[in-house]
């Protein structure tokens, strides 16, 4: 009676050699391991490829185990980056300015200061001559209020005078003095003619103590 297992490995040998064109070699018992795989000239590492009954299978298992390998996670951009407290501790560099900028500063500072001072001359210069005008301005008034003074009482003194002298004819005489005989010629006057004429009849007649 023959043995279903060495029955069985042979048809599956007759169906491989079938499919890959060559024969592989299962024998009964012990030997039915299949050999190891040959290693080359260079001692070729037995992971660089999957090696199936002495024929290589095209897999490259060293890549495999190397894509499979973990990658190493990025470091966070927080922890690379100098932290807030380093930043504050380091000095802050004064910026040094250029010398052409220093000298304009310089000159633009000097010119203004001279323009202050001529300024301040001016102003004093105004004021001293406002008051010497002012000054004058009161003079003159005081001057021109003292000539009316004196030409009011002399024309009070004549007037008061000629009142007291009480003669024929001299009250009207008075009265036309006190008169602008002189003719105008505007519309928005009235014309007084008749009252001029009036006046000039009775200059030379005495008034009536009645």
């Amino acid at each position: 009676m023959s043995d279903p297992v060495a029955d069985f490995l042979a048809h599956e040998q007759d169906v491989l050699a079938g499919i890959e064109g060559a024969p592989v070699g299962f024998e009964g018992g012990d030997d039915d391991a299949v050999p190891p795989a040959p290693v080359g000239e260079e001692g070729a590492n037995a992971n660089d490829g999957l090696v199936l009954n002495g024929v290589d299978s095209g897999v490259d298992l060293q890549g495999l185990d190397q894509q499979q390998q973990p990658v190493p996670a990025q470091q966070s951009t927080v922890e690379n980056s100098t932290p807030p407290s380093v930043l504050a501790q380091q000095p802050v560099q004064p910026k040094i300015e250029p010398e052409k900028i220093r000298k304009w500063r310089e000159e633009q500072k000097k010119m203004l200061e001279e323009k202050d001072k001529e300024e301040e001359r001016k102003k004093e210069e105004l004021r001293e001559a406002a008051s010497k005008e002012l000054e004058q301005w009161f003079a003159n008034r005081k001057e021109r209020i003292a000539q009316t003074k004196i030409a009011n009482r002399k024309a009070e003194a004549e007037f008061i005078a000629d009142r007291d002298k009480g003669e024929g004819g001299a009250d009207w005489e008075r009265i036309a003095k006190l008169c602008d005989f002189n003719a105008k010629n505007s519309k928005n006057v009235t014309d007084l003619s008749r009252l001029r004429s009036l006046l000039l009849q009775l200059k030379g007649t005495t008034v009536s103590s009645d």
